[in-house]
């Protein structure tokens, strides 16, 4: 049975009023992106503008962050543009993932993915490099140019599956693929979701399909499966085997077929059902996906790899699958959810970011 262990942020006054979120070393706003192994947590604090770090990954409730990036301390807040008085500011950074050591995050609105080579110990520590501009002070849509290989729209999402690094890249409505660790400028070895690196429409100007997004969101997978979370069309859409090129999905969850994206916004979801899913994860042979609008997280005890609106096994968040309330209508307690908008997972332990509720909760999923 699921239970939650830490809760990161502020309490919410007799569990009836979300917590506060003013910038704290303890305390977060509307965060949507998160990062747990045995020894980190960092946390995309997506309303503060800011990435925070804990060097041990906390064991009580409100433990402050050790590291603050893209703020000067831990009580700024505000976006901050490249080439606009900060080379290392933020702008909604949301992916948050940690690479042979290496620290990358989606600076989203920035339209850029910053890298740091080693996983900061100080505050402010400005990143190492940057994919996705020309350089730290670039900040516009696709470089300021035409979509291309080499440029960004809203890259909320950043992955690494069996040695390949993967972008969201959701304005594109594509996800962008590289073999390895992608150097200055290297174009993508894979466009998934478009015809070429050059396009960019929604479902690909028509209506959805196995290879097309809406709003891609997140990446996960293992060496048999890459998924992508395609939040816009409500659904997660699976390749398998990881694809090499562009080419239809075998698996979609949430709908009952490839060529629909129809939301339930006011009826029970029921075990197969998404609505807005915006993070998946893959771990210790479990699917787990933030069914964000839904307020609940679905886990798949066995990873999927064909077939349409297959059933999740277990739920967090609420009391059956056919819940689907904020804070279960009800107040914040240790076990609501209100818009969750990221999960990690390691070890039986997931870290997710309660984007509503303005914190991240530790859970343990051991069976």
């Amino acid at each position: 049975m699921a239970r939650p262990l830490v809760w990161i942020g502020a309490q919410s006054p007799g569990a009836l009023a979300l917590p506060p979120a003013n910038p704290t070393p303890s305390q977060v706003y509307a965060p949507r992106g998160v990062y747990l192994d045995d020894h980190l947590l960092i946390v995309a604090d997506s309303g503060n503008h800011r990435v925070l770090i804990w060097h041990r990954v906390p064991e009580r409730d409100g433990q402050p962050a050790d590291v603050v990036l893209g703020q000067p301390d831990f009580y700024s807040e505000g976006p901050q543009a490249a080439g606009r008085g900060s080379r290392h500011g933020m702008h909604l950074p949301t992916g948050v993932i940690v690479i042979e050591g290496q620290l990358y995050v989606a600076d989203s609105w920035n339209h850029r993915v910053l890298v740091w080579n080693r996983i900061p110990e100080a505050s402010n520590t400005p990143p190492d490099g940057v994919i996705g501009q020309a350089d730290l002070d670039g900040c516009e849509p696709n470089r300021g140019g035409d979509v291309s290989g080499g440029g960004f729209y809203w890259p909320y999402g950043v992955g690494w599956v069996a040695g390949r690094f993967y972008v969201a890249d959701t304005g594109n409505r594509r996800v962008l693929g590289w073999k390895g660790v992608p150097e200055d400028s290297q174009r993508p070895d894979l466009v998934l979701g478009q015809n070429d690196e050059f396009s960019h429409a929604e479902n690909r100007g028509a209506a959805p399909s196995a290879h097309s997004f809406r709003w891609p969101h997140a990446v996960a997978g293992d060496a048999t499966t890459l998924y992508v979370a395609d939040a816009g069309n409500h659904r997660i859409l699976g390749w398998t085997p990881v694809p090499e090129r562009d080419e239809p999905a075998r698996l979609v969850l949430g709908q009952r077929d490839m060529s629909t994206a129809w939301e339930m916004p006011h009826l029970p979801p029921g075990a197969s059902a998404l609505r807005f899913p915006y993070a998946v994860a893959c771990a210790d042979g479990r699917l787990i996906v933030a069914d964000t609008a839904n307020n609940r997280v679905l886990i798949w005890r066995t990873l999927p790899r064909e077939g349409a609106f297959l059933p999740a096994d277990d739920v967090i968040g609420q009391p059956d699958f056919d819940g689907n309330g904020e804070n279960r209508w009800q107040a914040v307690e240790r076990d609501t959810l209100c818009w969750p908008y990221g999960i990690a997972v390691c070890n039986n332990r997931l870290a997710i970011a309660d984007s509503g509720n303005n914190r991240v909760m530790i859970w343990d999923i051991r069976v």
